[in-house]
């Protein structure tokens, strides 16, 4: 599905290109890097732009580039590891924007196209369909309740740009879900409709309680879930849990997808300690594990 040219190029001002620096000792430069790339997508004219997460975590400096070739020094205005979303802003006034589509009109089958940055006056498109829009659940401690994923290949950096026909923002759009065949998943605007504000005004989402971080990363493995890596200096690895750790249960509720070990970690807070029941090398060992605040973890 190709959108005509010239409705594309009408949206083309509303992106950004994202060139991110982040300190060699963040915690999160060992997995991401320390020069990262996004998409980002105008959502108000003051200059506050969209994009994900993982793109800005720990971002000493950041440089926007407009469609036009403009360039701006960005700040990180807010953040939410829990969504994934992340908000930049820029200096300029009276820029355009894209408005949300209400989610209620986003339906299944429905035309949308990906606007994507590949560089600093670079823009690719791709289009397709919205095809489910099940909960996600990522290794890295995230889920969502609901994405949207549809059937075409993000063509460029994260964080780009999720559109419908009549021009309104979708969602941002988050990873290519290769391992499942070439559809991109998007994190649907309606989650930064509902933190916008506190994004704004305090940086952050104060009005839901922190779920504890326990800095590990996982796979599910025939009905269990496996530890396929550790954070370095997270509480996981701090307490003694391995790779290859398989979690049969959490505070003795069993746990057979890495939805359950989400749901059942996060009914803890930060600070409480979580025992954890794992088979390593064919014997079962209770692990207990302190859990961190991630936002606070990721401010060293």
């Amino acid at each position: 599905m190709n959108g005509p040219i010239g409705f594309i190029h009408s949206l083309l001002p509303t992106t950004a290109d994202l060139k991110v620096s982040i300190p060699a000792d963040h915690p999160s430069a060992r997995n991401l890097g320390t020069d990262r790339s996004g998409s980002g997508t105008i959502v108000d004219s003051n200059g506050y732009i969209l994009t994900v997460h993982y793109v800005t975590t720990g971002a000493k400096s950041i440089i926007v580039t407009l469609a036009d070739g403009e360039q701006f020094p960005g700040e990180l205005a807010g953040q939410d590891q829990e969504t994934g979303l992340s908000l930049v802003k820029i200096a300029g006034r009276d820029l355009p924007f894209l408005r949300p589509a209400p989610a209620e009109e986003i339906a299944l089958g429905q035309a949308a196209i990906i606007i994507s940055s590949t560089g600093e006056g670079e823009r690719r498109v791709s289009g397709g369909y919205v095809t489910s829009f099940d909960a996600f659940d990522g290794q890295w401690e995230y889920m969502l309740d609901k994405s949207i994923r549809l059937n075409a290949f993000n063509p460029g950096f994260g964080g780009g740009t999720l559109v419908d026909l009549k021009g309104r923002l979708l969602g941002v759009v988050s990873l290519n879900l290769n391992e499942v065949g070439k559809f991109s998943l998007a994190i649907p605007v309606e989650y930064y409709l509902k933190i916008e504000h506190e994004l704004k005004t305090f940086g952050r989402v104060q009005s839901r309680p922190a779920r504890p971080w326990l800095g590990f990363y996982t796979q599910p493995l025939a009905g269990h879930v496996v530890i396929a890596g550790l954070t370095p200096g997270g509480p996981a690895q701090k307490h003694g849990l391995r790779e290859g750790d398989i979690i049969l249960a959490v505070d003795q509720t069993e746990i057979r997808s890495r939805a359950e070990l989400y749901r059942e970690i996060w009914k803890k807070k930060p600070g409480d300690r979580i025992s954890l029941r794992i088979l390593r090398e064919e014997e079962a060992v209770i692990i207990d594990i302190v859990g961190a605040d991630r936002r606070q973890f990721n401010r060293s």
